[in-house]
């Protein structure tokens, strides 16, 4: 019960704290927060096309090592089950 109550106590100083010592008016902090919003979306729709693209090839090149070390195991589990 103690903790709960010095939680408590603690959230609402570390609001009214926060709310006393903010730089700039709730209106101001909301656009800029949703300004800067709109430039991480911008960001991320760049980076998302980019990380497509890596993860794309990435996949070719895991392919085209598992084909390459298929067969050279199978051509080495051949030659030795024929004795060579």
């Amino acid at each position: 019960m103690k903790f709960l109550f010095g939680l408590l106590v603690g959230l609402g100083l570390g609001v009214a704290i926060g709310l006393l010592m903010a730089p700039q008016a709730g209106e101001d902090t909301r656009a800029q927060l949703s300004e800067q919003g709109v430039t991480l979306r911008n960001r991320s729709a760049g980076l998302t096309g980019e990380i497509r693209a890596r993860a794309t090839d990435a996949l070719s090149q895991g392919r085209e090592l598992y084909q390459r070390t298929k067969t050279e195991l199978t051509d080495q589990y051949s030659k030795a089950r024929s004795g060579q």
